[in-house]
């Protein structure tokens, strides 16, 4: 059984939030410099080159992507060897939030859906814990905007409906999200299990680096398939037109109920922020 100490989470997850708010993953970086480089566009390539030049300014200065510095959403395997001491979900959201005080982040998280009052310091998060065989600890931490996060949209098909149903309902959310996700988007789609677990499944999606595909070779080839058709609307960079709408779609899928189809999408924009910590 091995030990670790629920400050050192903390002290983790300060570090990473201040990391992931101002410095874009280097596989969102590539994609988006190629997406550059095949644009036909020059308003769409304009475009591309102020994301670009935001995303070093940000980086070089230590000041945020995006004015919205999203809330953020934890997926964490916990080994089954490991004790951690201490509560550690509040050692998480501990480090939100001395992370986000630190380095001036908005905070955009109210207390309650209804009355609206504001925390104060972006928590608490929202995290999904998985427990998995040996003795490490994982976090991926999601900072998620609500620009994005709220164009995403779970649908229950019917079997019957397969695969044209599935494409059919992704390329309909991406078009009646238009500019409002701020594209260039990372779009994850989740299929199977039930509601609740079809969108989980789409946020874990984007977690996935847009340089891997999903090893199922079906998938992989459906993930390629739905980028060229979302790419093939125009929408375009910040929904001005253009041949780059998406930088990727990464599917995730689970065993469903015999009488369910449950597909859903979750849009990122082009600021897919997002880091890992291993401890």
């Amino acid at each position: 059984m091995r030990r670790i100490q629920s400050n050192d989470v903390k002290e983790r997850v300060r570090q990473a939030v201040l990391t992931a708010n101002t410095q874009l993953p280097e596989d969102v970086l590539l994609a988006l410099r190629e997406a550059r480089l095949r644009e036909r566009s020059s308003r769409a390539a304009g475009i591309l080159d102020i994301i670009l030049e935001n995303a070093h300014l940000a980086e070089t200065e230590g000041i945020p992507l995006c004015q919205d510095t999203g809330m953020v959403v934890v997926e964490m395997e916990l080994g089954s060897q490991l004790l951690v001491e201490g509560d550690l979900e509040a050692a998480i959201n501990e480090g939100i939030r001395t992370g986000y005080q630190e380095g001036y982040f908005r905070a955009s998280v109210v207390r309650d859906p209804l009355n609206r009052i504001n925390t104060g310091d972006n928590t608490p998060a929202i995290i999904h814990t998985h427990l998995v065989p040996g003795d490490g600890l994982t976090i991926n931490l999601l900072p998620k905007g609500a620009g994005s996060e709220n164009m995403g949209q779970v649908a229950m098909l019917k079997p019957s409906q397969g695969l044209p149903g599935i494409k059919d309902f992704v390329l309909k959310v991406v078009t009646e999200a238009g500019p409002n996700p701020c594209p260039p988007i990372v779009v994850g789609v989740g299929i199977g299990g039930n509601m609740e677990k079809a969108a989980l499944l789409a946020k874990e999606a984007l977690l996935r680096p847009l340089n891997q595909s999903n090893p199922r070779p079906d998938l992989a080839v459906l993930e390629k398939e739905l980028l060229g058709m979302i790419n093939a609307t125009g929408i375009g960079p910040q929904g001005l037109g253009g041949d780059t709408t998406a930088l990727g779609v990464n599917i995730e899928v689970y065993p469903t109920h015999i009488a369910s189809l449950p597909v859903a999408v979750s849009l990122s924009c082009h600021a897919t922020r997002r880091i890992k910590i291993e401890l």
